[in-house]
């Protein structure tokens, strides 16, 4: 056992130094398998951090909350809009029944949005703002990062006081710190507010959701003395489920609920929807399913380019060495040990090739990190995937160069030029 490792280890080292000898050799066939690993690491670690960011954006919209809105999401084939269109939009005399009847709901919360306000604070102002209306119950259904301050006061929600909490775009173009912006007062549409609360950078969602970055969030009761829901917003109704509770008994329970206060009969179709996130998390999974198959398709194609370099010049270095086979089997070299030489030096080039395609991976990832506009991870599944599949590659490769190598008859081998 001990005499094998000695010639295997004397055998990786020839191969090693083979490697250097031969650069331009070496350098052709490092750039094939590291372009092929490369691409294969490079397109399952893109796709699978675009999965991972949206299904964190799904995640904070929250998996236990239903969304009462005038219009579903999704739907497969044509959508049809004109059954949806003269729906009424939400209202907020329907979130006191829900609150008082629906048993299997923790919270409830009335919200709208309102675009393209203005936000002034002196001679400073931005512009295009989302403005945010919501009740008391808001931070309890949705996780509002706070990096200073404090969310409403119930007799603040209820009596429409004008309190404002900032997102991060609007206190940090109109000041210089989340604390200069505390117990300041601005102008939203004209009207005056007190910041009692600013909000930590969220970044961009990759499916839309609440932009809470530039957003202005005002309790509802004031809100709606800027703007005029029914006309110049998009209300909804959030409602978060009890712990234990299936998001389908809570729908039955909000559907009966709702149904009954519009007065619907029972051939009636529904006048709202229920919306979740398993909606869109079942058009995710098909799709990310395609996406991967695809990518795995490319990242294929690339390693078999990458392994016929490999096997080539395998083949060329098998032919550069015949007679040194010959003299080592005439010496009693047996033809595993031959085998395994010529296997073991496919391996070892396939793993610096897998090791280089790996780096500009990472340092791609480090790139694209920097932006800030999106969150890429390689996770160390994906490095030992790669290196996995790297290994794989040189035993597929090199398998024949070096089965034909161990093959060689001594005598015919020493006499070769």
């Amino acid at each position: 056992m001990i005499a094998t490792l000695k010639i295997l280890w004397n055998s990786f080292k020839m191969a090693m130094q083979e490697l250097r000898v031969n650069k331009l050799r070496t350098f052709l066939s490092l750039f094939g398998i590291t372009i092929g690993i490369f691409c294969i690491i490079a397109v399952f670690t893109l796709t699978g951090s675009l999965e991972h960011n949206i299904r964190k954006d799904l995640a904070d919209l929250g998996d236990d909350v239903v969304y009462m809105q005038k219009w579903p999401w999704g739907g497969n084939g044509e959508y049809p809009w004109w059954k949806y269109m003269n729906r009424p939009e939400p209202e907020y005399k329907d979130l006191k029944p829900i609150q008082d009847k629906v048993q299997s709901a923790s919270f409830a919360s009335f919200n709208f949005e309102s675009g393209n306000k203005k936000v002034e604070y002196g001679d400073d102002y931005m512009d295009g703002v989302t403005m945010m209306a919501v009740t008391n119950d808001f931070d309890q259904i949705q996780t509002l990062q706070i990096l200073d301050g404090r969310f409403f006061a119930n007799s603040e929600s209820n009596s429409g006081t004008n309190v404002a909490i900032l997102g991060f775009t609007i206190w940090d173009g109109l000041f210089p710190s989340p604390e200069a912006a505390m117990g300041k007062v601005v102008k939203v549409a004209g009207r005056d507010v007190k910041i009692i609360g600013v909000l930590k950078k969220k970044g961009e969602s990759m499916i839309g959701g609440i932009g809470y970055d530039n957003a202005i969030i005002l309790p509802y009761r004031f809100a709606r003395t800027v703007v005029d829901e029914r006309r110049f917003a998009d209300p909804y109704i959030l409602i978060k489920a009890k712990p234990n509770v299936s998001m389908d008994q809570l729908k039955d329970e909000l559907r009966g609920v709702v149904r009954a206060s519009h007065r619907l009969r029972p051939k009636e179709e529904d006048d709202f929807s229920l919306n979740e996130i398993s909606t869109a998390n079942d058009s995710l999974n098909a799709m990310f399913a395609a996406i991967n198959m695809g990518g795995g398709m490319i990242a294929i194609f690339a390693l078999i380019v990458g392994a016929f370099g490999i096997a080539n010049i395998m083949f060329v270095t098998v032919k550069e060495r015949t007679n040194i086979i010959g003299l080592k089997k005439a010496i009693g070299a047996r033809r595993g040990i031959i085998l395994m030489e010529f296997l073991l030096e496919a391996v070892s080039l396939c793993l610096l090739g897998g090791t280089f395609g790996l780096l500009l991976v990472y340092f791609l990832t480090l790139i694209i990190n920097l932006s800030g506009t999106f969150e890429m991870v390689l996770s160390a599944g994906s490095v030992i995937f790669g290196l996995s599949i790297s290994a794989l590659v040189g035993l597929l490769a090199g398998f024949i160069p070096a089965y034909t190598a161990s093959k060689l008859d001594p005598v015919v081998a020493i006499r070769s030029n």
